[in-house]
C-alpha cells in the first residue's frame, strides 16, 4: 500500500540522508549559502563537482535501499509503481524542507524519474538497451537536445538536419538549454531527415555520443535558478551511423511526446508538494508572529490570500491524481489535455504559494534564510520548460473546440 511506501520512504530519509546532509560541511549545499556552493562560478555557471557527487551519493544510497527505481518495471529491478504512486510520492518528498531526499534545481530525487531509460526499453534497439544499466546507475547520462535558438515551442520547425551519407548520417544545426551536457556521455538530438517545416513527421531522434567530431558546447546559460546546466549546442559535420536512431526514422517527436507525459505529471504533482510546503511554513510564522500587539494570523489580509492557496491546493492534489490514475488505464495521448490542465495549474501554484509565503513573512521571507526564494527560482522556471502555460492552454482548448456543441 502506498501508505507503507511512504512510510519506508520516511524512515530511509531519517537513516541515511539526513545524516548525509549535515556530514562535513554538507549544510552548505541547503543553507543560506546553497547557490554559491552548488555553483562553479570558474567552470561557467554549471554545478560544482561536490554537489553532483553528494547527489549521486544520495541516489547510490537509495538505489541500495531499493527506492530509487521504484516506478521502473520489475524486469529493471523496480516496483513497478504507477503513475497515481509516483504523483503521491513526488508531492510527499515536496513538502518537506529544502533537502538532498529531492531536489527541485536539479531534479534529483531518492526516488528516480528515468524517462530515458523508458524510451530505450520501449523503444531502443539492444544495442541501446544496453544502455539502461549504466543510465541508472549514473555511468551514462543522457541530455535531451529538442529545443533551438530559434524553436522552442514550435519543435516541428527544427533547423537541426541530418542527411544520409553512405550508411552514416550527418548532422549540423544548433541545440539550446540542452540540460546535462556538462556531465552527459551521449545526447539526444532531434533533427528533420524528410518533410516540411510545421509537419511532426520527419524528424528523427539520433542518440549521438557527446565526444563524437563535431558536437561543441561553447557556453551554458545562466538563469534565474543557479547553478545552469543549460548548454549551447553547435553540431557541425556530425557523423553517426544508422544504427543511432532511436524508435523509427521520422518519428521522433513521438518519443518526445512520451517523454514529457510522465515528466509534467510528477513535475506538476511536486509543484502541488511545494506549494503546500510553502503554505504551512507560512501559516507556523503567522502564528508565532506578534504583530500591533497580537498574532499575525488574526488579520483577514493574511487568513484571506492563505485560505484561497488552501483551497487551489486541494482541487489541483485532486485533478493530479485523478490524472496520474487516467494515465495508468489509457494510452497517454488520450490524456494530453488533462496533463497540460496539471501542469498549468500545479506549477502556477507553487509559484503563487512561494510568493504569498514570502509576503505572509515580510522582511525574512525575502532573505536566504527562509526557502521561499529557493523554490520560487526553481519552480518558476517549470512554467516554461515543462511547456509553456501558454502551450498547455493551447492545448487544453484543442480538446475542448474538437468536440462538439452541446
Amino acid at each position: 500500500m502506498i501508505e507503507d511506501d511512504l512510510a519506508e520512504i520516511d524512515a530511509f530519509i531519517e537513516r541515511e540522508i539526513r545524516p548525509l546532509e549535515t556530514e562535513g560541511d554538507n549544510t552548505r549545499f541547503f543553507d543560506h549559502r546553497r547557490e554559491m556552493a552548488r555553483t562553479d562560478l570558474a567552470r561557467d555557471g554549471v554545478p560544482s563537482e561536490e554537489w553532483e557527487a553528494l547527489l549521486r551519493e544520495a541516489m547510490r544510497r537509495s538505489d541500495e535501499a531499493g527506492l530509487l527505481r521504484y516506478a521502473l518495471p520489475e524486469e529493471l529491478g523496480g516496483r513497478g509503481a504507477s503513475n497515481l504512486d509516483m504523483a503521491i510520492v513526488r508531492e510527499h518528498l515536496n513538502r518537506m524542507p529544502i533537502g538532498l531526499h529531492n531536489d527541485p534545481q536539479s531534479e534529483a530525487s531518492i526516488i528516480g524519474n528515468f524517462p530515458f531509460v523508458l524510451l530505450l526499453d520501449e523503444f531502443g534497439t539492444d544495442e541501446q538497451k544496453a544502455m539502461i544499466e549504466p543510465s541508472i546507475r549514473g555511468q551514462a547520462i543522457i541530455a535531451f537536445g529538442l529545443t533551438e535558438p530559434n524553436h522552442g515551442s514550435d519543435a516541428t520547425f527544427l533547423e537541426t538536419t541530418a542527411r544520409r551519407d553512405g550508411g552514416d548520417w550527418v548532422i549540423n544545426g544548433a541545440k539550446r538549454f540542452n540540460t546535462g551536457m556538462h556531465v552527459a556521455t551521449h545526447d539526444v538530438v532531434f533533427a528533420r531527415t524528410s518533410g516540411e517545416h510545421g509537419h511532426p513527421r520527419g524528424i528523427t531522434a539520433f542518440l549521438v555520443p557527446t565526444d563524437t567530431p563535431g558536437v561543441d558546447v561553447p557556453f551554458h546559460w545562466w538563469t534565474l535558478n543557479m547553478p545552469s546546466d543549460h548548454a549551447e549546442v553547435i553540431l557541425t559535420d556530425v557523423r553517426v551511423p544508422d544504427s543511432a536512431i532511436v524508435g523509427e526514422e521520422g518519428l521522433g517527436l513521438a518519443l518526445a511526446q512520451r517523454f514529457v507525459h510522465e515528466n509534467r505529471i510528477r513535475q506538476a504533482a511536486s509543484s502541488v508538494g511545494a506549494a503546500a510546503y510553502c503554505i504551512d511554513e507560512a501559516v507556523a510564522y503567522a502564528r508565532e508572529r506578534v504583530t500591533w500587539g497580537r498574532p499575525l494570523w488574526k488579520n483577514q489580509g493574511i487568513q484571506f490570500p492563505l485560505a484561497e492557496l488552501w483551497t487551489e491546493c486541494e482541487l489541483v492534489r485532486g485533478l493530479v491524481r485523478s490524472t496520474a490514475a487516467a494515465l495508468d488505464a489509457n494510452d497517454h495521448l488520450a490524456v494530453t489535455h488533462q496533463v497540460a490542465m496539471c501542469n498549468y495549474r500545479a506549477n502556477r501554484l507553487a509559484c503563487d504559494a512561494a510568493d504569498r509565503a514570502m509576503q505572509t513573512c515580510g522582511g525574512m521571507g525575502y532573505t536566504r534564510h527562509m526557502p521561499f526564494e529557493h523554490l520560487y527560482r526553481h519552480h518558476r522556471r517549470y512554467r516554461i520548460t515543462e511547456g509553456s502555460d501558454e502551450i498547455q492552454l493551447r492545448k487544453i482548448a484543442q480538446e475542448l473546440f474538437r468536440a462538439p456543441a452541446p
